[in-house]
């Protein structure tokens, strides 16, 4: 299915039109920011072993910000592989006494209920995947919702917003913790690689990417 196609079918559902600043936004879409740590690079085959997301909310000058955050450490699904070296890449260990990893369905499935919480909220109709290098988190998310069975995955299936490209045009740099000091925000190498701190440090990186371009002129709304 095309992007258009997709949209066209997305608006029928809603109906009526999008008065929410945020819905003005991203035409009706809910930036949420995803990061996984995994077993591997292959979602079809490998373990998801942490997911986090944090949604995005709009004040009323019409600047992002981070919103609610939510992490959880995954069980691995039944005969999944998982590299050693990507443990080792981690630091994540399996057998450690207070992992207290839940199963993929339960991860989602409180992930999916915060996220179309946020939706109403904030007048949106979807929400579209942030990730520094989006399409391997989009990935292993699709990977984990197949598996599962679960329904009204409030995510757009293939589109998403990659903030290692946004940041490479903003910033010149695209490794996160590069992109995060060459932005002003404070970033910690020994916190890096779970799936909690990348992503709260995205979602930090995303909001202030499109600040910056609003603050630049780049966007105007309704207040301005």
């Amino acid at each position: 299915m095309s992007e258009d196609l997709f949209d066209d079918e997305l608006d029928n559902q809603g109906g009526g039109s999008i008065r929410h600043p945020m819905g003005q936004r991203f035409r009706g879409y809910l930036p949420v920011v995803v990061d996984v740590e995994t077993g591997g690079f292959n979602s079809a085959t490998d373990a998801l072993l942490e997911i986090a997301a944090v949604t995005t909310g709009m004040d009323e000058k019409g600047f992002l910000y981070p919103e609610h955050s939510y992490f959880f450490r995954v069980e691995p699904f039944v005969g999944a592989n998982i590299e050693a070296a990507a443990l080792e890449f981690t630091g994540i260990k399996l057998d450690h006494p207070l992992r207290m990893a839940v199963s993929e369905e339960h991860a989602l499935t409180e992930i999916f209920r915060g996220i179309r919480k946020a939706l109403k909220a904030n007048g949106c109709k979807r929400a579209v995947l942030v990730g520094h290098n989006s399409s391997f988190d989009l990935g292993f998310l699709n990977a984990a919702v197949n598996r599962t069975g679960l329904k009204r995955n409030p995510f757009h299936p293939f589109s998403s917003f990659d903030t290692a490209t946004l940041a490479g045009l903003a910033y010149g740099q695209t490794v996160l913790a590069k992109a995060c000091q060459s932005a002003g925000i404070d970033f910690d190498g020994r916190e890096a690689h779970s799936a909690r701190y990348d992503t709260e440090k995205t979602a930090e990186l995303f909001c202030g990417i499109v600040n910056r371009w609003k603050q630049m002129g780049g966007w105007t709304d309704y207040g301005d």
